[in-house]
């Protein structure tokens, strides 16, 4: 199977400004009142899911949600993803198929910290999911700042240069 048949199958679109195709496969019909959760003043679902597909030429930009999010790997080639958390020196988790090597089908990315990510070194495609838990919103994404990143997490250049866009 092909990155272009799993789009057509799955009726994936771009994903802007984060990158990758998605579509949204669920959203909770209940919904957690305004101020409930920290951080969030409006009304949002308890909780929503995507389907997610990396190439080579896409990745996702390094951004945050004010919600938590799990990243599901479901098919294709392994994923890097960057996370970057306030006072931690940023960590690399690997998500894929094989658990021998580290990787893992799953990863929490907590809320509010950064996260980015692309296939690992000569992948086609993977396709992924995500959760997020209160839903999302595109009031609660904020794409990463490569300067601004840089300056919090030294060690991480080059994947931060991977993961923005300027």
């Amino acid at each position: 199977m092909t990155a272009e048949e799993v789009i057509r199958l799955l009726g994936l679109e771009p994903l802007e400004p984060e990158g990758g195709f998605f579509t949204e496969t669920w959203r909770a019909r209940a919904a957690l009142p305004a101020g409930v959760v920290p951080g969030i003043a409006a009304t949002r679902a308890l909780a929503a899911a995507i389907y997610y597909l990396l190439t080579p030429a896409t990745f996702s930009a390094l951004h945050r949600l004010r919600a938590d999010e799990v990243w599901h790997f479901y098919l294709g080639d392994p994923v890097e993803l960057l996370l970057l958390e306030a006072g931690a020196p940023g960590r690399v988790l690997a998500l894929g198929p094989d658990l021998a090597a580290g990787q893992r089908p799953q990863a929490l990315v907590p809320a509010g910290a950064w996260q980015g990510a692309h296939l690992a070194p000569g992948g086609a495609w993977a396709l992924l999911g995500t959760t997020t838990a209160p839903g999302f919103d595109p009031a609660d994404f904020e794409l990463g700042r490569r300067d601004e990143l840089f300056a919090r997490w030294p060690a991480q250049r080059a994947l931060i240069e991977a993961l923005t866009r300027g």
